[in-house]
């Protein structure tokens, strides 16, 4: 399976699944920008439940050049949302000092290049090799892949991807489990900091 995804802030479970399981994937790289959308979105479990993390962006001229926005203190409350929601999760001290990375200075005016380093981020945390790249140029109709761009949305239900309904349903330990009954398709940041280099076993199939 070959797959083509749109960048995503943190990619949730549905996304990263296909990374796992595609011989190969796609990243979008000229699609034009779309609020309400995964892209600069990011959903964790915290002590209130569910909570959205949005990256604030900046105008362009260039419809499809997705530019970060450093305003309003946006890293000092992702990064304190975070933390308070996964301290005291199994695995945030061992992986907690490369996530805390993204969150120091302005390293990155793309919202696609820092997406891409995140995923890199978690591929080596993984041990994983690489097996996605982006795409050359746009297109409408990009078969024999299977094109997962518009599928993967916030206002979509994971569930009817039959591929990931059985597989993202099944519980795995969340830190807030005492308190909320088990909640599907957050962050890939809720599993790895939850249950550690077992995230890929969680998601193979």
């Amino acid at each position: 399976m070959k797959a083509l995804l749109s960048t995503a802030y943190w990619p949730n479970l549905h996304q990263f699944y296909y990374f796992l399981n595609s011989e190969e994937v796609l990243i979008e790289s000229h699609d034009h920008y779309q609020k309400q959308s995964f892209r600069n979105r990011t959903v964790i479990l915290s002590a209130n439940g569910p909570l959205n993390l949005s990256i604030p962006m900046r105008h362009s001229t260039d419809p499809s050049e997705m530019l970060i926005s450093y305003t309003g203190g946006w890293q000092r409350v992702h990064w304190g949302a975070i933390t308070s929601a996964y301290q005291n999760s199994p695995y945030f001290e061992f992986f907690s000092d490369a996530i805390q990375h993204f969150y120091d200075g302005e390293g990155y005016l793309s919202l696609r290049e820092y997406n891409k380093a995140q995923l890199k981020c978690i591929y080596e945390i993984l041990k994983l090799n690489v097996n996605f790249k982006e795409t050359e140029s746009y297109s409408k109709h990009p078969e024999p892949l299977l094109d997962l761009r518009e599928i993967i949305h916030p206002k979509k239900n994971h569930a009817t991807d039959e591929r990931v309904v059985n597989k993202l349903g099944t519980p795995y330990y969340q830190t807030f489990s005492a308190k909320f009954p088990f909640t599907e398709n957050l962050s890939i940041l809720d599993l790895l900091f939850n249950t550690g280099l077992n995230s890929k076993d969680y998601l193979r199939e």
